[in-house]
């Protein structure tokens, strides 16, 4: 069974949020989906200062088995973005909730967009129904 931390909130296209104290929020993909990605080497990240709806494309994260496009989690601005990924794009799949977050967001409601994702528990079980 892949990795969910209890304390984030999951997308169902595996992307992860963290809220951070400044009310941004930290944005990346799931164990699951890195180790259904395989080695990934490489990763586009988005602009800072861009503005993304809900549902938008607005990275990609290619793998030595296929590139996949990342999904806003919730509708906002991108603040800040993982410069590490760049040079180290294994990040993601070493450390997928740790070092490997993908970007920060502002969003335009946080509370709205968190009772549209899964908590840990939902997230487990939709992972489990998938396999």
């Amino acid at each position: 069974m892949s990795k969910v931390i209890d304390d984030l909130h999951y997308s169902a296209e595996h992307e992860w949020i963290k809220v951070l104290e400044s009310g941004e929020v930290s944005v990346g993909i799931t164990d699951h989906a890195q180790d259904s990605l395989s080695d990934i080497v490489y990763v586009e990240l988005p602009e800072v200062d861009t503005v993304y709806q809900k549902g938008e494309a607005m990275a990609i994260v290619e793998s030595v088995k296929a590139a996949s496009d990342i999904f806003a989690p919730l509708a906002g601005k991108v603040t800040m973005v993982n410069e590490a990924l760049e040079e180290t794009p294994e990040l993601l799949n070493e450390s997928p909730y740790e070092l490997g977050w993908l970007f920060h967001m502002e969003p335009e409601d946080l509370e709205a967009g968190k009772a549209e994702m899964m908590d840990a528990a939902a997230y487990r079980e939709f992972v489990a129904a998938s396999e």
